[in-house]
């Protein structure tokens, strides 16, 4: 008998439990249409438009952010305050950034209540909260904000406290959760995904910034430094004096007297020569492009001598040189140390057990991003953890699971294409470069070694290093001068395997290429067409993954 009480005792205990788990303080999971139930900002700066959508994927629906580059405010009234003071208390809500996130916000504001008549139409950003959650990327900015207004009883001023090291926004298009968990005991941890990111205690200076609780003294801000307060700990000795010898004007390097010109040295050949086998295109206009110049080639008489153009001595260190001369630092006599002004009773300064949290009154979304795609939903507020847990479980787990085993897909197929999303971009790039006008020379070798490399991604790090050096050491040439021009760039090959045929076209016609790429890229087949004509007895070119 006394079993069977127990048992029903349990399993009453058990209803109650779940009874009080399905009673979340607020939970909106956009299950039905948010019109009449959330208020839209009518503030003029508001433009974005919010709409009832459902996830890429899924069935269920979100609140979407369905323009880029648009302010957004929306607001849904509570229908009785939150208190924060006593017990527990969590705040949670799921957001996928389907379009990725480079620039915005998709948090979340919990707002405080406000004075007698306003009107949530009004709602915008300088509406009073008294907590901001959520993930906001930008920039150098990157974080899971968590930010506390405060009110301080000495000024009755609200101070933003915001929490130090904040996790990081997860990197990705997939859904998640987060969870901020404010314990009675001053405690509060941040969850993404139900995964503890950060604990932190609300009256630790550690945790917040500014604390919330200010220091008992701040500098007067009265004092003033006296004017013969010295803060040099070294001076220059005074009793220094410059040696007969030191000579401040001799160069640091002098020509090598000692040097001889190399035998063989072509005095009278130019580095760079016309490309004797480059024409000027059919369609060129002097009157509109100017005067037609051919590309310039390395001089080939210049590879087998040890230079070309007029010898000059080479450069030595002097050993003469010194430089400009100082006098040797001492010990400052009159150092004082660094002055800092004296310390004074902090008027603001208070002391408290916990924070004097403002209730929720409403909760709203308001903010400036470039990118559409956002998806917020599930946002909850409850004043158990297992509730939280229990609407994790049920409705974002299922989702998240489906969203990453897409992803693996997608990358394992990526992966079969022989490129990854990483490889590329870096092709794309390189794409760019080999299109830079002083490269016009090598343009051809360069396509050749991208394309070798889309081929074999397992070479992409050789391929990208070689353009690169090719890229920088023209242009120092340019920039700087030098006694020999940078050899073109040569294919990457791995060992044991054939090498790929290559064309060996004019310097003109990478030159007429990327002029007609640039401005008139209309004619480009044209262009091709000429080339075939004139190298029919030359290796076919192959068509690069751009121009396909």
């Amino acid at each position: 008998m006394m079993g069977g009480r127990a048992l029903l005792l349990l399993l009453v205990s058990a209803l109650l439990v779940q009874i009080r788990a399905s009673d979340p303080l607020l939970y909106e999971s956009f299950d039905e249409d948010f019109e009449g139930r959330w208020v839209v900002s009518k503030k003029d700066e508001y433009q974005g438009v919010w709409k009832r959508a459902k996830s890429d994927g899924h069935e269920d629906y979100g609140l979407l952010v369905s323009e880029k580059a648009r302010k957004y405010a929306i607001i849904k009234e509570l229908e009785e305050p939150v208190t924060l003071k006593d017990g527990t208390v969590v705040l949670q809500f799921e957001v996928r950034l389907q379009n990725g996130l480079e620039c915005g916000g998709a948090y979340i504001k919990y707002i405080r209540p406000q004075e007698a008549g306003w009107d949530a139409k009004e709602f915008d950003n300088e509406t009073p909260y008294t907590i901001m959650f959520g993930p906001d990327k930008c920039g150098s900015t990157n974080k899971v904000h968590f930010i506390l207004k405060h009110k301080n009883p000495k000024t009755g001023k609200y101070v933003e406290h915001h929490l130090k090291f904040p996790p990081s926004v997860p990197y990705d298009k997939l859904s998640h959760v987060y969870t901020a968990i404010m314990k009675p005991d001053n405690e509060v941890r941040i969850l993404i995904d139900g995964e503890e990111k950060k604990k932190a205690n609300f009256l630790s200076a550690d945790d917040f910034e500014p604390a919330l609780i200010p220091s008992k003294t701040i500098p007067d801000p009265d004092d003033k430094k006296p004017e013969d307060w010295d803060e040099r700990a070294k001076i220059p000795d005074p009793n220094a004096v410059k040696p007969d010898d030191w000579d401040e004007d001799a160069p640091m390097e002098i020509e090598d007297v000692e040097a001889t010109k190399p035998e063989g040295w072509l005095d009278d050949e130019p580095e760079e020569i016309d490309d004797p086998e480059a024409s000027k295109p059919e369609d060129w206009d002097d009157e509109e492009d100017g005067e037609w110049e051919a590309p310039k080639i390395d001089n080939p008489k210049c590879e087998e001598a040890p230079g070309c153009g007029e010898w000059k001595r080479p450069m030595k260190q002097n050993p003469a040189y010194k430089g400009k001369w100082h006098a040797p630092l001492i010990d400052n006599p009159n150092y004082k140390g660094i002055w800092k002004p004296q310390e004074i009773p902090n008027p603001e300064y208070f002391e408290l057990d916990k924070p004097d949290f403002d209730p929720i009154a409403a909760v709203g979304i308001e903010i400036w991003t470039m990118q559409d795609g956002i998806l917020f939903d599930n946002i909850l507020i409850a004043d158990d953890e297992k509730v939280a847990t229990f609407i994790l479980e049920k409705t974002w787990k299922p989702k998240y699971e489906v969203e990453k085993e897409k992803e693996k897909a997608e990358e394992a197929a990526a992966a079969a294409d022989g490129l990854s999303e990483f490889q590329k971009k870096v092709f794309d790039i390189l794409y760019k470069i080999a299109d830079v006008r002083f490269l016009a020379p090598y343009k051809t070798k360069i396509i050749d070694v991208i394309e070798k490399g889309e081929k074999q991604p397992n070479i992409t790090i050789g391929i990208l290093v070689s353009v690169v050096v090719v890229f920088v050491t023209v242009l120092f040439r340019i920039l700087f001068g030098g006694k020999k021009p940078a050899a073109p760039v040569k294919p990457v090959v791995e060992a044991k395997k054939p090498k790929a045929t290559e064309t060996d076209g004019a310097g003109s016609s990478g030159d007429k290429v990327e002029k007609e790429d640039d401005e008139k890229e209309e004619t480009g087949d044209k262009v091709e067409k000429e080339e075939d004509e004139k190298e029919e007895t030359a290796a076919p070119r192959r068509r690069s993954r751009r121009e396909t």
